[in-house]
């Protein structure tokens, strides 16, 4: 194994996405990602048309680098294997909710008995000593709460819509991955393992408020809440004579060229666009005569135009489309991998460039179960006892056959 947290041995219940999707970037960065799954396996093996059975492309996009035990965490024998793998972690990270993990006898006093110097770090819907603490969370009901929904339905001069992508699951697993980092550094320091509580609720919210607390921020309000500039309905990608472009004049010389390119340098001293202060008051205005100017020209006959400008512009891109864009081709962010059960796959680099220790995928997805026998010889049972935990319905270990 190799990466920045080669050496970091990681203990991860967690299913759907917030959870393995911040696992599999500790994994990708070289720690040692042990998924304890229960026998039916995380939820998303289930989700999507793959080749086998429990493999699915949710699934694979969200595991790699990991090894999987199963372990009936009701099961006495398996919850105490749980805490023997613990015993050699430096992080126990679970998505489960506070009550859950009380019944399961894996509190976090529980688990710091065994290791006391773990990282103990729970990611759920809401944080601690509230109404909603218990409440179960997904990423749509974290886009509702938050304002993302009714922000979307201001932009959109319609109803409230999520976003077309897990956003609450995906940011709040970065929180969890920088969290634990932090809490890793300060043991580093001091000795110290502690209890990390990742809520989604809570991130989102100050996630939305940074922009769009905007005026309120202020105690009495000078304004309105909502970042104007990201409300109105005019601030979208541009239709063209052919297509669309993602068109981004912002500082005063992007807009200055524009309005010379469109052969109206007298907006330049418009009232109304002479700084970021008036164009965000007029925003929609402004983003009007962009979106009309775009109109009269084709995408190809626009690009070379508003770049020469160095006015910042964009394709826009469909899942199509994005698989073929020349600077992701050129800097090989795709990648095409051969899964040992899966056959060939369409995956994704890490994205971060790195000069000494670049992290690198070190594993694909694994099967329910595939690394069981392993990971409990490394916590120091044998042959007999790992078969015993089988037969007892602790554990499921793949066949020889399987394998």
């Amino acid at each position: 194994m190799s990466g920045p947290l080669s050496g970091l041995r990681i203990v991860e219940i967690t299913s759907v996405v917030m959870g393995p999707y911040a696992a599999q970037i500790m994994g990708d960065m070289g720690a040692d990602i042990i998924k304890v799954e229960s026998g039916s396996g995380d939820t998303m093996r289930q989700n999507g048309k793959g080749r086998h059975p429990g493999m699915g492309p949710l699934f694979l996009q969200l595991n790699r680098s990991k090894r999987s035990i199963v372990l009936d965490l009701k099961n006495p024998a398996g919850r105490n294997a749980l805490l023997k793998i613990v015993e050699t972690a430096d992080v126990f990270f679970f998505n489960l909710r506070p009550k859950s993990m009380q019944r399961l006898k894996l509190t976090y006093d529980d688990v710091a008995r065994a290791n006391p110097k773990i990282i103990y770090c729970g990611v759920r819907g809401f944080g601690e000593g509230g109404p909603y603490a218990d409440k179960a969370a997904y990423d749509d009901m974290i886009q509702g709460a938050s304002g993302i929904t009714a922000l979307a339905a201001i932009a959109d001069e319609g109803e409230p819509r999520y976003t077309t992508s897990s956003l609450t699951d995906r940011i709040a697993g970065m929180t969890a991955v920088y969290s634990i980092l932090a809490a890793v550094i300060h043991r580093e320091r001091t000795g110290e393992g502690q209890a990390l509580v990742v809520p989604m609720f809570e991130r989102m919210v100050e996630f939305v408020l940074s922009d769009h607390l905007y005026g309120c921020i202020f105690e009495p309000p000078v304004g309105s809440h909502g970042y104007p500039r990201q409300l109105v309905p005019q601030r979208r990608p541009y239709k063209t004579k052919d297509g669309y472009l993602s068109v981004m004049p912002y500082i005063n010389k992007h807009w200055e060229n524009f309005f010379t390119l469109i052969g109206q340098p007298e907006l330049i001293d418009d009232p109304r666009f002479k700084d970021i202060a008036a164009r965000t008051e007029h925003i929609a205005e402004v983003y009007q005569i962009l979106a009309d100017a775009l109109l009269e020209k084709t995408n190809a006959e626009w690009l070379p135009l508003l770049e020469e400008g160095d006015i910042p512009v964009m394709p826009m891109h469909t899942m199509d489309t994005v698989l073929e864009d020349p600077h992701l081709k050129a800097t090989g962010f795709y990648q095409m991998v051969d899964h040992p059960t899966e056959g060939r796959l369409r995956t994704m680099k890490v994205p971060v460039s790195w000069s000494k220790s670049q992290p690198e995928p070190d594993r694909q997805a694994p099967r329910l179960g595939e690394h069981g026998a392993e990971i409990l010889r490394e916590a120091g049972y044998s042959d007999d006892d790992i078969q015993a935990l089988a037969a007892d319905g602790a554990t499921d270990l793949l066949s020889d056959s399987e394998r």
